[in-house]
């Protein structure tokens, strides 16, 4: 029996946990998917499961064969996990903008990096630009395939599972928030408490530094994952309620509040996450629910500007 397992099935079924210390008494209560807790530390996992077993399925890819994707760093490293457990190659396009460890993460799983030099280690649309054309050149390479997270719709399909456990651990929940890249965890995370009978108001989140979505105009930022300056591919701004900027050194101040004072440990996205979330939870008032994700796990970030 124990031939048919592997690591990826440990992809999900990740804890939450609320918060008690740091959210006014007054509030709704705040609820935090841990998917740092996944294999690799980052809810990425589950879209690149989807990803490459999908692609699997239809033949797209094939054992031996390369997988070609631009990255900040957990994308690239659920990626190479992957591919190291399916046997494929792997080839990460990232920057130098994002975080050393994330870059050693990917390597450790045997994967390839190239690394576009950035300006002052900002995240910048232009940056992201350069990235994706690097990539694609790669893509047109013999036996290699784009893993497309901009654009495969099995990024989506990834995270509806991370819906349903929501619904199934905490049952009706009146508010999900969280930051946007490509847009496929928030959208995905909706999809699958809606498919569970559940529509609660969907936010989505972007850093004020790079502020796309409520104004037009990306800028640089310090904020891995999110905010690339482009509409994210995948975001329904028809099932959205609102959308919600966070500066960068709130969400940053908000990541060392976290571990002191919840024990919990994030990254970037996810202190911007939480911030929100405390401030929809004041907003709505007691006996409501706001769900928001831990995106990965603060252990990505040590040594970076957050905990140094």
């Amino acid at each position: 029996m124990y031939d048919k397992i592997n690591l990826l099935d440990a992809v999900g079924g990740t804890p939450i946990v609320k918060l008690n210390k740091i959210v006014p008494h007054d509030s709704a209560e705040v609820w935090v998917k841990l998917e740092g807790q996944n294999p690799t530390g980052s809810y990425k996992d589950r879209m690149a499961v989807s990803v490459l077993e999908n692609a699997i399925k239809r033949g797209d890819v094939k054992t031996g064969e390369r997988v070609v994707e631009y990255t900040g760093g957990s994308t690239g490293t659920s990626l190479a996990f992957v591919c190291s457990v399916l046997d494929l190659k792997f080839t990460a396009v990232t920057s130098d903008a994002f975080s050393k460890i994330k870059h050693q993460s990917i390597e450790a799983f045997g994967a390839d990096l190239v690394v576009i030099k950035s300006k002052n280690g900002n995240i910048t649309p232009d940056l992201i630009q350069k990235m994706k054309i690097k990539a694609s050149e790669l893509a047109k390479e013999p036996q290699t395939f784009y893993a497309d997270q901009f654009g495969s719709s099995d990024v989506i399909k990834g995270y509806e599972g991370l819906g349903k456990e929501i619904v199934d651990q905490v049952g009706k929940i009146d508010v999900l928030c969280s930051a946007v890249g490509t847009g496929g965890a928030l959208m995905g995370t909706y999809n699958g408490i809606v498919i569970s009978g559940v529509k609660p108001k969907l936010i989505a989140l972007e850093p004020s530094q790079s502020p796309f979505l409520t104004t037009g105009k990306g800028g640089a930022h310090k904020v891995e994952g999110i905010g690339l300056g482009f509409a994210p591919p995948f975001l329904d701004k028809d099932k959205l309620d609102s959308v919600k900027s966070v500066d960068q050194d709130k969400a940053f101040d908000m990541c060392r509040l976290l571990a002191r004072e919840e024990g919990l440990f994030g990254g970037g996205s996810t202190g911007l996450n939480i911030c929100a979330a405390i401030e929809i939870a004041k907003e709505i008032g007691p006996g409501k629910k706001v769900v928001t994700l831990n995106c990965d796990t603060g252990l990505k970030y040590l040594g970076s500007h957050i905990y140094t």
